[in-house]
């Protein structure tokens, strides 16, 4: 089964005037112990997290979303994807939703959305786990900043071209090869016409100044924190679990996943669903 066919039917939520594709999956007959948020990064959506969703829905309520710009959130009309900007999204969300004080999961630029709506926005959060965030500069890889030059001449290049490209792009986040249904889930938001716009256009917006005043705060975060890596992050090295670790308040830990890649929560789904059951739990 794909990521996708494991995430319920979206509920549509007008956000800041961006129509947001939302999900939530609930215990069946028993009370949730908690409440729990997961955030997704880029260039995904909330079906990076269906696997490790649908694990932990068997005990807690879990919500998720597509930022506008992504996933089922993407219109015929580019979205305003600054981090910031998503990060008040995701304030206001939480406060639609009748959060108080949820468990945050995050994971690439959803690390980064989620600690903005923390430290900027002042939403409280019981705990904040952080996997493979996008946060401590320099971030950005020559074809960010390649797209970010050329960005209609990458929209109007011919869709199988495109399609491609967004393949390759995709299945080098992982450590390993992906089962090609999972890869071809994962493509398949980028493959409409708006979809191919899209896709450029969130790389072109997104740069490393958008990270700078969520990591000059670092230090003032108030909620117990985690870090969870892939040992092979192709994207991100490992060595920013660490520094990231240093730069948070209190004794924060850092957890690495053998022989994942940046994609670490379909790689490493069943770890990844255990790790967070526990830390939820604690």
């Amino acid at each position: 089964m794909t990521p996708s066919a494991l995430l319920p039917d979206p509920v549509m939520v007008d956000v800041d005037g961006a129509v947001v594709a939302t999900y939530t999956m609930e215990p069946a007959g028993a009370p949730a112990r908690t409440d729990v948020v997961l955030c997704h990064g880029t260039p995904w959506s909330a079906a990076v997290w269906a696997p490790v969703a649908r694990a932990l829905s068997d005990t807690h309520r879990v919500f998720l979303w597509d930022m506008p710009g992504y996933g089922q959130s993407i219109t015929d009309t580019p979205a305003t994807i600054h981090l910031h900007r998503q990060a008040s999204r995701l304030a206001t969300l939480i406060d639609h939703w009748g959060l108080t004080s949820p468990h945050v999961v995050a994971h690439d630029i959803g690390g980064a959305v989620a600690l903005g709506a923390h430290l900027l926005n002042g939403v409280d959060y019981a705990s904040l786990y952080l996997l493979d965030i996008v946060a401590l500069p320099p971030w950005g890889s020559p074809f960010f900043r390649l797209v970010a030059q050329n960005e209609q001449v990458f929209a109007a290049v011919p869709p199988t071209l495109h399609r491609a490209l967004a393949r390759e792009y995709i299945a080098g986040a992982a450590a390993g090869p992906l089962g090609a249904d999972v890869l071809d889930d994962l493509v398949r938001p980028w493959s409409t016409t708006a979809g191919q716009r899209a896709f450029y256009h969130q790389i072109a917006q997104l740069r490393p100044d958008q990270t700078e005043p969520i990591a000059d705060r670092l230090d003032r975060v108030r909620c117990r924190t985690r870090i969870g890596w892939g040992e092979a992050d192709p994207w991100i090295p490992r060595d920013q679990a660490a520094e990231l670790a240093a730069r948070l308040p209190g004794a924060v830990t850092a957890h690495y996943f053998p022989d994942a890649g940046h994609l670490v929560p379909l790689e490493a789904a069943r770890d990844v669903s255990a790790e967070l059951a526990t830390w939820l739990d604690d």
